[in-house]
């Protein structure tokens, strides 16, 4: 399955934001949008089954959590390579939101194992 930048962005949102409830407004908040934008995503992550919605609140799905969770380690990995190489945290942030929409699978991969092997992991 191919997910849009933004449907990517709403499901590592949501992901992050699972320790509470979360809201449409939790997730406008996190993502700089309106609450609309957030709703019609929702519709469409649904359809994927990827998230459950429902006026209680957003849940994702067990393929939703995998897909996300995948979604967060990639940036993750790329968020602390660059710290690796000395770049500043917010910069890395950044940085990592732009390269992981990009990047290819196989190179993550990489970057998972290059990281790993400095950790001690």
């Amino acid at each position: 399955m191919r997910l849009s930048r933004r449907a990517e962005d709403y499901l590592r949102a949501i992901y992050e934001l699972q320790g509470e409830r979360v809201r449409v407004k939790d997730i406008a908040a996190a993502l700089g949008v309106k609450p609309p934008s957030v709703t019609e995503m929702l519709r469409r992550l649904q359809e994927l089954g990827l998230v459950r919605y429902t006026r209680r609140g957003v849940s994702l799905t067990r393929e939703g959590k995998r897909v996300a969770g995948s979604i967060k380690d990639r940036h993750e990995a790329i968020v602390e390579l660059l710290r690796m190489m000395g770049v500043p945290e917010e910069t890395a942030r950044r940085d990592a939101h732009r390269m992981e929409h990009v990047i290819s699978v196989e190179t993550i991969e990489h970057i998972k194992r290059f990281v790993g092997m400095w950790r001690g992991g």
